[in-house]
């Protein structure tokens, strides 16, 4: 049986072969760019279907769309990172985190934003001072329940 680890790196191997870009693997099963990334990473499973597609398209093993699809543990090193791009998310997180949750408390109440009713979009947004990365988070509130 492939890990996902395993089909994680099958799909990075076959993305350099074949010079692919994640837009154009997510437009050849007709999902999200951030979401087939997640799954082929690991941290989200595809439906079947399309599990089985991404398979064709990329020239996998058919065991390959088994793991593409099974439920993910969703488990992480919890110290922070070291690669500059990702640790910058954790430092917006460390110096924003407080006031997000505070606006989001404040508009909504007492509650989160779900990361499983979720989507997120990332775009380069061009600007004569230099590009930007524009990171669009969408997740539904969940109030939290008093009983």
């Amino acid at each position: 049986m492939l890990s996902k680890k395993d089909v994680t790196d099958l799909v990075y191997e076959r993305k350099r072969q074949a010079g692919l870009s994640w837009a154009s693997i997510a437009e050849g099963i007709g999902m999200s760019e951030v979401f087939t990334t997640s799954a082929c990473l690991g941290m989200n499973a595809l439906p079947r279907d399309k599990a089985d597609l991404l398979v064709t398209n990329l020239g996998l093993p058919q065991e390959a769309a088994v793991t593409l699809a099974e439920y993910p543990t969703k488990v992480w090193d919890r110290s922070v990172p070291t690669d500059p791009c990702i640790y910058r998310f954790y430092e917006i997180v460390g110096v924003y985190g407080d006031t997000l949750k505070e606006l989001v408390q404040e508009k909504c109440g007492n509650g989160i934003m779900s990361a499983i009713d979720f989507h997120m979009e990332v775009e380069k947004v061009p600007n004569p001072k230099g590009d930007r990365i524009e990171v669009r988070m969408s997740g539904k509130y969940l109030a939290y329940n008093a009983w």
